[in-house]
């Protein structure tokens, strides 16, 4: 294994551990609003720490992006840690039981290591560029199909930008009628994560920050999927919003967004 995706998945292992702790004392859970339909509670913060600490003992000299915390400058600019320590942050609030700890490692602009942790039903979604994806340590590969006939679709509302809630609604109403359901799980790094081990078929979503969907991309990557911004482009880092399927899924799915979105979402 490679040493510093060990590090990523001890550091992820002992957030998550440490958040699944802390569910089953809700009483001891304090959230603050950080704007519109969206909190933090005490609990990112502390499992955050946990993170940057454990990553930064053994890589003093890196930086490191994170949700809660901001930017830390590192001396060795070329790597970059990028950190969500708990996505789904909503659901842990309200007791809902599907969250995550997302780890990804850019190494010169690149994605190169990517770790995402259920702690609930102990997942650990892993992968490195070019060696495949794996869930606790097992090879797992993306679906493959056609066309939309009978797949499952992921997505999550944009619930930050309730401006493009009406033509989401219209993307949404017509991919229906080609998919056979969509789920919703409020979680984008497993819902990537779960794309890769092909218990969705696709995933779109927008408005998401790098931290929401750098290490589940790489995984989804890895899997066999591929993954594209809103116009068929690679700037969902930037942008916020991608696409993840196979190719033919893409493809489809891109339609009906280019027929029934914004000419916001398309930048």
């Amino acid at each position: 294994m490679h040493p510093m995706l060990n590090i990523a998945i001890r550091a992820a292992r002992k957030a998550g551990n440490f958040i699944a702790k802390s569910a089953e004392n809700p009483d001891n859970i304090d959230s603050t609003s950080k704007g519109s339909n969206d909190f933090v509670t005490n609990v990112d913060k502390q499992a955050e720490e946990i993170i940057i600490e454990t990553l930064l003992h053994s890589y003093p000299n890196h930086c490191i992006i994170a949700e809660e915390s901001g930017n830390k400058t590192g001396s060795d600019k070329d790597y970059q840690w990028i950190i969500d320590p708990l996505d789904g942050t909503r659901n842990f609030m309200n007791g809902l039981p599907h969250y995550a700890v997302s780890i990804a490692l850019r190494i010169k602009g690149r994605t190169e290591i990517a770790v995402v942790y259920d702690p609930i039903r102990n997942e650990v979604f892993t992968a490195t560029r070019g060696g495949g994806a794996q869930l606790n340590s097992q090879r797992i590969r993306a679906t493959q199909p056609r066309d939309l006939q009978g797949t499952i679709l992921a997505t999550g509302f944009p619930f930050r930008a309730k401006q493009h809630a009406e033509s989401y609604i219209k993307i949404v109403g017509s991919l229906f009628t080609e998919c056979a359901d969509f789920r919703r799980s409020g979680s984008a790094a497993l819902d990537l994560c779960y794309l890769a081990a092909g218990r969705v078929d696709g995933f779109f979503e927008l408005g998401l920050k790098p931290w929401d969907m750098a290490a589940g991309e790489l995984i989804a990557k890895e899997a066999g999927a591929i993954c594209t911004d809103f116009a068929g482009g690679n700037n969902q880092m930037a942008s916020g919003n991608i696409v993840a399927a196979s190719p033919r899924v893409v493809k489809a799915l891109l339609g009906h967004i280019r027929a029934n979105g914004n000419e916001a979402m398309m930048k």
